[in-house]
């Protein structure tokens, strides 16, 4: 059964769904973006449902001045204090709840994991985690070359190119981008620092042609980051998709039995 309630998060008023059942691991989902608690396309309304109907409970929620909630919006960097409300709120609408596994997507994902010490959570699913924001309107270096390595493969681009059908601008722009320096990465930094600090099971979730998800995984390999990828808590997998938010019945698919196993421990 799914009913709506509220909770408070520093005297503001968050709207939430619950997806009632009897077991006692529940999915707390973390919307990215600005996105509200149902999801692009109803995609995690949808997940919910789905989870629920394997017996977990799932509480879903929009963070302060997103959706339906009070508040003000103050982006996913500071949304530690909107977690650990919902965390709270989850125990204390399902009492029977000994365990919880949180899912977020994109600057969730990222939120969660900066966030983890602040709330009761006892493992993660990560999505396309977000460590490398863009400095202009191309997307990171890491995705840019990937999709050159793509695009010269395939004979099909050289057609276009030399056919005029190919936005030389933009190209132009694309190679001068990966010709520059890297520049320091912060939010990456912070990131692994924090998964490494806070360590529990985790699952991160990477669609191989996102570029999001792309830029995590130029980051990931990076010798800095050496102590996050040995850790034995973390698992890294990467699915063959283009889309960020599990668009196809595929991804979604994918993206449910990975919250699935991890749920079941």
């Amino acid at each position: 059964m799914r009913h709506s309630l509220t909770f408070v998060c520093e005297s503001d008023e968050l709207a939430a769904t619950l997806d009632t059942s009897t077991g006692a691991t529940g999915l707390l989902i973390v919307s990215g973006g600005n996105e509200i608690r149902i999801g692009a396309h109803r995609g995690m309304a949808e997940l919910a449902a789905a989870v629920a109907e394997r017996d977990y409970p799932v509480f879903r929620y929009d963070r302060r001045g997103i959706g339906d909630s009070e508040g003000r919006n103050a982006g996913y960097a500071l949304s530690g204090p909107d977690i650990a409300a919902a965390v709270r709120a989850f125990y204390e609408t399902v009492p029977a709840l000994t365990r919880i596994v949180a899912f977020g997507n994109c600057d969730a994902a990222t939120a969660l994991v900066i966030h983890r010490a602040d709330a009761a959570i006892d493992a993660l699913v990560l999505a396309n985690p977000w460590v490398i924001p863009p400095t202009d309107d191309l997307p990171p270096v890491a995705a840019i070359k990937s999709r050159y390595v793509r695009r010269l493969r395939d004979p099909a681009a050289w057609a276009a190119l030399l056919t005029g059908r190919i936005d030389l601008g933009a190209l132009g722009r694309g190679l001068g981008r990966l010709a520059m320096p890297k520049r320091d990465a912060p939010l990456a930094e912070a990131f692994f620092a924090a998964l490494v600090a806070h360590a529990i099971p985790t699952t991160i979730l990477l669609a191989s042609q996102d570029a999001t998800a792309v830029a995590f995984a130029d980051a990931w390999q990076q010798d800095i980051f050496a102590d996050a990828r040995d850790l034995p808590t973390v698992q890294v997998n990467t699915f063959d998709s283009v889309s960020h938010s599990f668009a196809s019945t595929a991804d979604f698919t994918n993206l449910l039995q990975t919250i699935l196993s991890a749920l079941a421990g």
